[in-house]
């Protein structure tokens, strides 16, 4: 019974606000480039569209078909990358995998929002969900970087 008081814990209200209310949660009509990646575990599927200006992130869209999770951190990411480098993403996005494997430490601003998934740290089948639009995210900018 405690395992699954811990998973109900883990679908938090904030968790489910942010599920529902995702930035940016269309794609980019013209973007410099894009990313989709897949869970394999779940099936989760996240697309994500990067235009880039002076090596920040102008403008941003992503088709996010995830559990509630993978929404959420969608929704996280969509609230804080228009204006970061490739630097700032690649950090939240190796901060946030710290995290989840329970270092306690929440990551730098603007993606401080990712200390919702604290809990989180214990359910491991959980994580590539949770890492699919950062992880994305980084891919797409390293992407237009190497062209």
């Amino acid at each position: 019974m405690s395992g699954e008081t811990d998973l109900i814990k883990l679908y938090s209200g904030r968790i489910l606000a942010l599920a529902a209310d995702i930035p940016y949660a269309e794609r980019l009509d013209s973007a410099d480039a894009s990313v989709k990646k897949r869970s394999p575990l779940c099936g989760s599927t996240v697309t994500v569209d990067v235009s880039i200006v002076d090596g920040c992130v102008s403008a941003f869209g992503q088709d996010v078909k995830a559990c509630a999770l993978g929404q959420a951190a969608a929704s996280v990411v969509g609230g804080a990358i228009i204006g970061c480098t490739y630097e700032q993403a690649v950090r939240a996005r190796d901060q946030l995998r710290d995290l989840l494997k329970g270092s306690g430490v929440i990551p730098d601003a603007p993606f401080e929002g990712f200390e919702v998934f604290l809990p989180a740290s214990a359910y491991k089948n959980r994580h590539a969900s949770i890492l699919l639009s950062i992880e994305a995210t980084c891919e797409a900018i390293a992407q237009f970087q190497a062209e």
